[in-house]
């Protein structure tokens, strides 16, 4: 419904002295928009929803308008113009002339709330906490009321206070506000030479460790005789099999295997106390 709405704004016929309806002043629009729904107050069927669809398009740049204000946030441009459609669409159909304000005011918080809705489910990569993503949107509205209230940018503080919270958890409603998207590990990092944002992620190997657990092999290694020490790089640095060893050393599988449990329980006895404490602790 709203995808043909959609496609179908931008071949309107014209409406009112043969201009289009992008062209219509809010004046005309609002006029010619009560003038339908009144119309379809006393219809129903397929009669009643000819004449909301004509509201629909004759109200679409107010629904454009909102849209665009959440562009660039990490959803298509387009999928937020539909959205925007579909809850002009829920307003037409749910407006009742002569019930409180005029359409316009009813439609757009209407509007607004799909496209957050539509955010609020589709938009994160990261999703935050609901109680983050709710003070992000009011400190935004704040914002705004602050800006035509004072002349200029409101700050933190003055925001903080409006909401009755504190900065820094202003601070982190912002900081949630980057979820809506995310930097590729390839873009470049700070400077123009730089590394890329991958060269600069923490290496989750324990270097250190390995280092500890080498030292702390090497004097029970050194312990162990030529044919012993050679079994061991034949089996766990070159992979060899039990049989393959066996061929390679002159001796029969099981008796590789035997070998292997000597070597085996010889290394962990030298590498614990005898209490079985590992002795390196």
């Amino acid at each position: 419904m709203p995808g043909t709405l959609f496609s179908a704004a931008a071949h309107l016929p014209t409406w009112l002295d043969g201009r289009k309806v992008g062209d219509l002043d809010p004046t005309e629009r609002e006029a010619r928009t009560d003038e339908l729904l009144a119309e379809a107050l006393n219809l129903t069927g397929n009669a009643r929803q000819g004449l909301l669809d004509q509201v629909v398009l004759i109200n679409g740049p107010v629904a454009e308008s909102i849209a665009s204000r959440y562009r660039s946030r990490g959803i298509d441009s387009d999928d937020l113009t539909q959205v925007a459609y579909l809850g002009l669409v829920k307003a037409a159909q749910g407006y009742r002339p002569g019930e409180g304000p005029g359409f316009l005011a009813y439609a757009v918080p209407t509007i607004s709330g799909e496209v957050k809705r539509h955010f609020r489910d589709f938009g994160w990569m990261i999703r935050p906490p609901r109680r983050l993503q709710e003070l992000r949107s009011a400190a935004l509205s704040a914002a705004g009321d602050l800006l035509q209230s004072k002349g200029r940018p409101a700050t933190s503080e003055e925001i903080a206070e409006v909401l009755g919270v504190s900065v820094a958890e202003l601070a982190e409603a912002e900081i949630a506000d980057r979820g809506y998207s995310a930097l590729s590990i390839d873009a470049p990092g700070p400077g123009e030479d730089g590394p890329v944002l991958a060269d600069l992620l923490v290496d989750d190997a324990d270097s250190y460790r390995q280092v500890e657990n080498l030292e702390t092999l090497r004097p029970v290694l050194d312990a162990l005789d030529e044919r012993d020490r050679r079994i061991l790089l034949l089996r766990f640095v070159r992979g060899m099999t039990q049989e393959q060893i066996g061929t390679e050393i002159g001796v029969s599988q099981m008796q590789v295997s035997r070998l292997l449990t000597r070597i085996l329980t010889s290394l962990r006895r030298g590498l614990t106390d005898e209490d079985g404490v590992p002795a390196h602790v």
